[in-house]
């Protein structure tokens, strides 16, 4: 192991490694540094969005991921929701995320963490500029104006070794040392409920699901607990399930009737053979912010969730490719100081809204419905109200699209904010995700996309196109430019020139030059 780096990574989860998989391709040396040499065979994280598969792409990735998938191609990935339990006769299987797809280039998969986790460490392995220290553990890190000194240790030997670095990036977890460390406070809330994760395997639960449309989670809505949530979860398609749920505060492996449970949940008996009973306290928990000098903080190290509605993941590794372009930047001398302060600028707002609009208020929203209605006494009133929520799934993906019109680096709208609330469009708009479409030559625009910043130009005038060429040339900017005819399906960006930065997120829109173009690109790069 070196004695120096560009960027330190404590931590080696999904997030950790996918960020030295983001800046070793881009040329950054890296070390990283986990504690677990192996992989946790706890089914987590499954559910990966249509942008999530947008980031593997641009790693390389998306095949390797996709064969690494334990469920048949194609299954359905949705969720089912029931009153009281699966056999009460009241359920919904409504469309959910598959209805914004045609707004990402990639389709959506569907695969336990620990697989995610075996592709990313694969090719990060064949990086000769990022060294690897698996079964290792951070012990402390100080900072000065010049980088991070970390100490680390071996976790079940003697090995003993420090390592300096330009920038520290942790990503090691809610009970992150580096956030402890740099003194950054969280806060949330806490729903002071102890839950359940249970792992198991059943082919007659298997068979009795058959009742059901295809679905890869099956939810339950029971009076008694007030809209927290009981779940199966499909690992397979066979046998292989994941099941949570509130439990009492007391209960351990031993005193617990876990198996009766699944029952009641079910609505009917089946055999289970158990692999893992474990516990989680339901809470939601932001850092207030995600850098202290040339310290950050990424995925769970920053935002603690419930793992509802898969915003947990999918939101690490999009820090990662917001995080991860711009380190580079810094450190290629491109990008300023604003930039990469950006990061937290941009980030922490979307998963603050996400915890709190997105999960912790579909809670009480979910308490509320079950407090008011009851098919026991009053059967019309709840039907029409449960009937009523059939597009409540579909509801939220539509409306959860994260975006950054108000930072700093984008040439957002005037009052813009950075949200996770948001409209999906194929218009291009400034602070918001690039929508795939068809390029003349049959082409899509992503699989054109440069690694830097990359106009589109759609029969735009070459006098203005060239003014984008020399200032990006003069600045050091990786710059691409995409020629077109604003015609056909292209005409959906309803710009004749679009400016895109690394991580797919549109910074200007226009029809003619910007009033200087200088100093647009001065500002999209921090400088």
């Amino acid at each position: 192991m070196n004695n120096r780096y560009q960027v330190g990574i404590v931590g080696g989860g999904p997030v950790g490694v996918a960020l030295a998989l983001d800046l070793g391709m881009r040329g950054i040396s890296c070390a990283l540094v986990e504690t677990r040499p192996g992989l946790s065979k706890i089914p987590k994280g499954q559910n990966l969005t249509q942008r999530t598969l947008e980031h593997f792409y641009f790693w390389g990735l998306a095949d390797e991921l996709r064969a690494a998938r334990l469920m048949p191609k194609g299954y359905p990935i949705g969720e089912l929701t029931a009153y009281g339990s699966l056999s009460s006769g009241y359920w919904q299987a409504p469309a959910g995320r598959e209805l914004v797809r045609d707004f990402y280039s990639q389709a959506n998969e569907r695969l336990p963490q620990y697989q995610t986790e075996a592709v990313l460490r694969k090719r990060l392995a064949t990086l000769k500029n990022v060294d690897i220290r698996l079964g290792w553990s951070a012990k402390s890190i100080a900072q000065n104006a010049d980088g991070v000194h970390v100490e680390i240790a071996e976790e079940k030997g003697p090995g003993r070794g420090a390592f300096d670095c330009d920038y520290l990036v942790g990503c090691d977890g809610g009970h992150s040392l580096v956030r402890n460390t740099v003194g950054i406070d969280r806060g949330g809330t806490d729903f002071d409920q102890m839950m359940a994760l249970v792992v198991f395997r059943s082919k007659e639960l298997h068979e009795k699901l058959k009742m059901f449309p295809e679905r890869s989670t099956y939810r339950v809505m029971h009076p008694d607990y007030k809209g927290y949530w009981q779940f199966f979860g499909r690992i397979d398609v066979g046998e292989g399930f994941f099941f949570h749920s509130p439990v009492p505060g007391n209960s351990t492996r031993e005193n617990f009737d876990f198996h009766g449970l699944l029952e009641q949940v079910a609505g009917f008996r089946f055999a289970a053979e158990f692999d893992h009973v474990g516990f989680w306290d339901l809470r939601v928990a932001v850092a207030d912010k995600y850098q202290v000098g040339r310290v950050l903080i990424a995925g769970d190290a920053a935002h603690s969730h419930p793992p509802y509605g898969g915003y947990g993941l999918n939101n690490g590794l999009e820090d990662v490719a917001n995080l991860g372009w711009k380190l580079a930047a810094k450190l290629q001398g491109w990008g300023g100081d604003k930039l990469v302060e950006s990061y937290s600028e941009e980030r922490r707002p979307i998963f603050k809204e996400t915890a709190e609009d997105f999960i912790a208020a579909r809670i009480t929203t979910d308490g509320e419905f079950l407090a008011r209605y009851n098919p026991a006494t009053d059967k019309p009133g709840f039907e029409t109200a449960w009937n009523a929520r059939e597009t409540d799934v579909g509801t939220r993906a539509k409306s959860y699209e994260p975006n950054y019109e108000g930072s700093s680096v984008i040439d957002g709208p005037p009052g813009g904010v950075c949200s996770a609330h948001g409209t999906h469009m194929f218009k291009a708009r400034a602070g918001h995700h690039l929508t795939p479409q068809v390029l003349s030559t049959g082409a899509d625009v992503f699989e054109q996309l440069g690694g830097g910043f990359t106009l589109l130009a759609f029969d735009a005038p070459e006098r203005t196109v060239s003014a984008f060429e020399r200032v990006a040339a003069d600045l050091g900017v990786p710059f691409k430019v995409i020629r077109d005819t604003y015609k056909e399906k292209r005409m959906a960006y309803e710009a004749r020139m679009v400016l895109v930065r690394a991580d797919q997120y549109v910074v200007w829109t226009g029809d003619t030059a910007p009033d200087d173009t200088n100093a647009l690109m001065r500002k999209v790069v921090g400088l």
